[in-house]
């Protein structure tokens, strides 16, 4: 099953960015890469899997296809680059 989001198709096995609050601290946003999975809670649906769970994929999350486009809505939203992502952050 594909969702499209913003005129873009995602499909199980892609991996996009997101903005994820700090359940602890929610004035903390950052930009995670997250992978794109069939649901297994609701079979035919697909969702977000980060940071051990999943969360469902509608058409009013954010999603971005690329690190560049997450940065730059991140910018334009929060005016800073603190929440940028990193690779050796993600992989350590």
């Amino acid at each position: 099953m594909d969702l499209t989001n913003e005129n873009q198709a995602y499909q199980a096995g892609d991996i996009v960015y997101v903005f994820y609050r700090n359940p602890h601290t929610q004035d903390v946003a950052n930009i995670q890469a997250a992978a794109v999975v069939n649901n297994p809670e609701k079979p035919g649906e697909l969702a977000l899997f980060l940071y051990e769970t999943y969360y469902p994929l509608t058409e009013e999350t954010a999603i971005y296809k690329t690190e560049a486009e997450a940065n730059q809505a991140y910018q334009y939203y929060y005016g800073d680059s603190e929440g940028m992502w990193n690779d050796e952050s993600f992989y350590s």
